[in-house]
């Protein structure tokens, strides 16, 4: 059984953090809409998954779809943070992500196949499998990041939430391992969570890039997950940045 911090866990309002997520802040956060920042996983989700439908996958690297791959990815990629600091992508063009999505077109193919609900042992082993060899095909000498690597998987395959800072900080990780994975299973297994992630997971769809409006591709479940846990760590990291201020 993996251990982790139970009240960290156990103190997640899945519904208000999923409310938030879509609603905005009513700040400079405006949720979830076509023209916003969170729809951008939308769009770049869409074109790859477009490929796995019609079982052409190895399409995504064609000569006439290269570009747009690299283009799709890396502005998801950016606009989720990952062109900034110290980052190494912030001194490269897109063309930089061609190998990337050349091994996204000759992959295992059960990667594209895993979502929370069947995180089995074999599959957490799969897992850990693509987000070293994203981690190669980005340049060992590069040091690509957990962080990198799973916001990678989230965006074409959909099969792990992005270990970014705020994630990790809703659920008291440090890296992305084995038993993180295992930690996020049994997360999605409680009765009253699998209940709340599973009725988001078959009403929330991906916009369409051109008309704005809602596609028939649903969110994974890993991808509901995500949303808690950003909106989670988002929550505690304001809330002890108040504190620290009184």
């Amino acid at each position: 059984m993996a251990k982790n911090n139970p009240s960290k866990v156990a103190s997640i309002n899945l519904e208000g953090n999923l409310q938030r997520f879509i609603n905005g802040d009513g700040k400079k956060n405006k949720g979830r809409h076509s023209e916003e920042r969170y729809a951008s996983f939308d769009y770049c989700f869409n074109h790859f998954q477009s490929f796995r439908q019609a079982n052409t996958i190895k399409g995504i690297a064609s000569q006439d779809r290269l570009q747009e791959s690299c283009l799709q990815l890396g502005f998801y990629l950016a606009s989720w943070g990952m062109l900034r600091g110290s980052s190494f992508l912030l001194e490269k063009s897109a063309r930089n992500l061609v190998p990337l999505i050349e091994w996204v077109a000759n992959c295992d193919k059960e990667y594209w196949a895993i979502d929370v609900d069947n995180y089995s042992d074999a599959n957490i082993a799969l897992l850990l499998k693509a987000k070293a060899e994203i981690k190669d095909v980005l340049g060992t000498h590069n040091n690509a990041s957990d962080i990198l690597a799973t916001k990678i998987m989230l965006g074409v395959f959909g099969n792990i939430p992005a270990f970014d800072n705020f994630f990790m900080k809703a659920f008291g990780f440090f890296y992305c391992k084995g038993n993180q994975l295992k930690i996020i299973s049994e997360f999605y297994r409680k009765p009253e969570n699998k209940k709340v992630i599973d009725a988001w997971s078959d009403k929330i769809f991906t916009f369409d890039f051109f008309s704005g409006k809602e596609t028939r591709l649903k969110y994974t479940k890993a991808k509901i997950v995500d949303m808690i846990g950003f909106i989670e760590g988002q929550r505690r990291t304001d809330l002890a940045k108040k504190k620290s201020t009184l």
